[in-house]
C-alpha cells in the first residue's frame, strides 16, 4: 500500500511540472505572435502615438472606477449627468475633431463642396450601419433596457455587459487612432484628451451599474478597469488603415464620426433619459459639447 502511494505520488510529482513546462511553452507561443505585433507598432511613431492615446483613455476608464472601490455610490441623477456629458463630450468630438477635419481632408484631396460633403456623409452613415450590424449580430445587454441580440438568454451576464461595454467604447478607440493618423498632432492631442476626460465619469458610471445590477463589487471594478483595454486597440487599428493610404482619411473620419453617433443616440442618450432626470442629462450634454469645443478650438 505504502509502494503504491509512493508510486502515485511519485507520478504526480513528475507529472505537475510536465504540465506546468507544458503550459508554458503554449503560452509563449501564443505571446510570441503579440510581441512581434507591439515591435512593429513601436516601430512606426504614428503608431505609437495612437497607442499611447488610447491607452491613456483606458487608464482614465480604469481610474473611474475606483470611487466603486472605495465603497461610494452614486445616485441616478448623478449617474444620468455623467452619462449626459459623455454623450457632450463625444458630440462635439464627431463636429470638431472627426466631420470638420474630415471635409477639409476630402477638399484637400481634390473633391469640391458636394463631393466631400458626399463622402463624408456616406461614411458617417456606413459607421453607423457597422455598428447596428455588430448591436443586432452580437449578444448583448444594455444596463437598463436589458439583453438584446441572438442567442441572449444563454449567455452569462456578466459577458453581455462586456459586449455591451465593447461596443460604447470601440468607437472612441477608433476615433483616437483615425485622429492621431489623419490630423495634426495639436488636433488629434485635442481629441485624445477630450475623450480621456470623458472616460473617467464613465468608467465609474459602468461599475456602478454593473454593481447596482448586481455584480460583486470587485468583479464590478474589474470589469469597468477592463472595459477601456478596447480602446488602444481600437486606436492602432484606426491609425493603421488610415495610415495604409492617404486616401482613406475622410472615410475614416467620417466612419469613427458615424460609429459614435450611433453610440450616442442608441445607447448613451436613452441610458440618460430613461429615470426621469432629462433635464440633467442635458444639462451635463451641454457642459461635456462645450467644453470638448473649447478644448478642441484652443488646442487644436
Amino acid at each position: 500500500m505504502h509502494d503504491t502511494q509512493s508510486s502515485g505520488l511519485t507520478a504526480f510529482g513528475t507529472l505537475r511540472p510536465r504540465k506546468l513546462l507544458g503550459w508554458a511553452i503554449l503560452l509563449a507561443g501564443l505571446a510570441l505572435p503579440f510581441v512581434h505585433l507591439l515591435q512593429r507598432i513601436l516601430a512606426d511613431p504614428v503608431l505609437t502615438a495612437a497607442l499611447q492615446a488610447g491607452s491613456v483613455a483606458a487608464l482614465a476608464t480604469a481610474l473611474g472606477t475606483v470611487p466603486v472601490l472605495l465603497s461610494q455610490r452614486l445616485s441616478d441623477r448623478a449617474q444620468d449627468s455623467l452619462f449626459g456629458f459623455g454623450a457632450g463630450v463625444m458630440l462635439a468630438a464627431c463636429a470638431f475633431s472627426l466631420i470638420i477635419p474630415g471635409l477639409a481632408a476630402a477638399n484637400a484631396g481634390g473633391a469640391g463642396p458636394w463631393r466631400s460633403g458626399m463622402t463624408v456623409g456616406a461614411a458617417i452613415l456606413l459607421g453607423g450601419i457597422v455598428l447596428l450590424a455588430l448591436e443586432r449580430w452580437l449578444p448583448h445587454e444594455h444596463f437598463i433596457k436589458g439583453k438584446e441580440g441572438p442567442e441572449a438568454r444563454t449567455l452569462k451576464r456578466t459577458w453581455l455587459f462586456v459586449f455591451a461595454i465593447a461596443l460604447h467604447n470601440l468607437p472612441e478607440g477608433l476615433a483616437i487612432g483615425v485622429g492621431f493618423a489623419g490630423t495634426d498632432p495639436m488636433r488629434a492631442g485635442a481629441l485624445a484628451t477630450g475623450i480621456a476626460i470623458q472616460d473617467v465619469p464613465e468608467g465609474l458610471v459602468v461599475a456602478v451599474a454593473l454593481l447596482a445590477a448586481g455584480y460583486r463589487r470587485s468583479l464590478a471594478v474589474g470589469l469597468g478597469m477592463a472595459s477601456g483595454l478596447i480602446e488602444p486597440v481600437g486606436a492602432v487599428i484606426g491609425a493603421a488603415v488610415i495610415s495604409y493610404s492617404a486616401a482613406l482619411l475622410p472615410w475614416g473620419l467620417g466612419f469613427a464620426a458615424g460609429a459614435m453617433l450611433f453610440v450616442i443616440s442608441h445607447e448613451i442618450i436613452p441610458e440618460s433619459h430613461r429615470k426621469g432626470h432629462e433635464a440633467w442629462a442635458t444639462g451635463g450634454l451641454m457642459l461635456g459639447f462645450v467644453l470638448m469645443m473649447l478644448l478642441d478650438t484652443a488646442l487644436g
